[in-house]
């Protein structure tokens, strides 16, 4: 009883948290949001680090990211050894989601080609071709100059016509090359050249050098939701590895709630159908079974919201399918009573008896349900369905409490009964009297 008090004082009034968080963390099939399952190509992380480290970059730069975009509650998991899962609540339009998590988010620096004569090159369009501009470094050698050497404080400002650029800073090493390759570039105002900027191999813009920069500078002639979203990636680091969406799954909110809705009205006419069954054939024992259930459902539901798990449509499907499994144990320690009694056991022995006996089938089952989810909960876990690993998750719970209530609660109450006095003849039992 102290549990259920318990248990309601979290679970009650939802939107209170008496005990435990506000509220009830609904997945993205519930509330609405998009889905994203990503396939890293390893082949091309950096040679230093191994598949485990880059993979761990990736996801870090990733929730920065989708942080800094002001996403409430967003799910940045690994899967496996190469996937990462994204989940963005609310969101329901993956397109620029997909635009600004899956960027590589490399900033490259770029000079126009010049043949032997010193003119510019030009490609089959007529549009100069750029090669990597590149300075030597501190230790002597040539290095590019790419975003690799940025401070992560870049930001939107606007320039004197209230244009959008975006500001940004190089560390020690980036301004000694960012120097060196202008101060070529600037050739003393004397013919200045341009330098190419390139976002993810792709071209934003080619100021013209009008000066000599070392740590800090501009990237102008963009859009503000570019510059927003150059600003994002900047900031957040280039990934180490290309990224491929392989699955995309976008909500509706208004869908979800629908859904929501009609999974917890199936639920309970459910459970109702299972506790006037349990009432009817098994009269009182079936009402302290009824009792049993009931607490069962108040603790489970009071782990969801004091530990936060993520509820999903499958997950609620778990819980339902769990509280029958709880109703199914009750089953087994029912009957075994009435055998016990047909054999001329006392009504007190023919409890302790049954429960004794019924034990071994019951925790069989439940473990082999248990093996199951912790099978499922790895290929949801593996290869990124969410929907599978929600189902397994409360499942397992369920099962795990379901136990509990099934043996210790429902016996708890039927000893006091029988030791009281209340429960006499078989037919309370919905048998009939030899």
């Amino acid at each position: 009883m102290i549990l259920l008090a318990l248990a309601l004082c979290i679970v009650l009034p939802i939107n209170s948290g008496i005990l435990g968080h506000k509220n009830f963390k609904e997945g993205i099939d519930i509330k609405g949001g998009t889905y994203l399952l990503y396939q890293a190509d390893l082949s091309q992380k950096p040679t230093t680090e191994t598949d485990a480290q880059a993979m761990a970059a990736v996801q870090s730069k990733i929730e920065r990211r989708v942080n800094s975009a002001g996403t409430t509650e967003p799910i940045v998991q690994l899967q496996g050894a190469d996937r990462i899962l994204v989940q963005l609540p609310g969101i329901t339009d993956s397109s620029q989601a997909i635009a600004a998590i899956g960027a590589v988010g490399l900033l490259e620096f770029k000079v126009e080609q010049l043949d032997s004569n010193g003119n510019v090159v030009n490609d089959a369009s007529g549009n100069p071709t750029w090669i990597p501009a590149t300075a030597a470094g501190s230790d002597g050698t040539q290095k590019q100059l790419t975003g690799t050497y940025l401070l992560p404080n870049s930001y939107v400002e606007t320039d004197s016509l209230g244009k959008p650029e975006v500001a940004f800073e190089f560390n020690t090493e980036g301004a000694k090359l960012m120097g060196e390759i202008t101060t070529v570039l600037y050739n003393n105002g004397v013919n200045s050249r341009p330098l190419g900027i390139f976002l993810d191999s792709q071209y934003v813009s080619s100021p013209v050098v009008q000066a000599v920069i070392t740590s800090k500078g501009v990237i102008n002639n963009i859009d503000l939701a570019s510059a927003r979203l150059m600003v994002n990636d900047l900031n957040s680091g280039s990934l180490d590895v290309p990224l491929t969406v392989i699955q995309q799954t976008d909500v509706n909110a208004t869908l979800g709630a629908d859904s929501l809705h009609k999974s917890l009205l199936a639920g309970l006419i459910g459970i109702a159908c299972v506790a006037l069954f349990m009432i009817a054939y098994y009269r009182l024992p079936g009402l302290v079974a009824t009792v049993a259930l009931a607490i069962y459902a108040a603790i489970i539901l009071a782990i969801f919201k004091l530990f936060n798990i993520t509820l999903t449509l499958p997950g609620i499907a778990g819980f339902v399918i769990s509280t029958g499994m709880a109703v199914d144990a009750n089953v087994l320690i029912f009957e075994r009573m009435k055998e016990e009694m047909r054999r001329g056991l006392t009504l007190k022995m023919a409890v302790a008896e049954g429960f004794h006996r019924a034990w071994p089938s019951i925790w069989m089952s439940n473990v082999s349900t248990m093996i199951t989810c912790v099978i499922l909960y790895w290929f949801g876990n593996t290869f990124g369905a969410f929907m599978v690993k929600g189902f397994a998750i409360t499942l397992f719970l369920g099962v795990v409490v379901s136990l509990f209530s099934s043996v210790t609660v429902t016996r708890t109450f039927m000893t006091q009964l029988v030791n009281n006095g209340m429960i006499k003849g078989v037919t309370l039992y919905g048998g009939k009297n030899d």
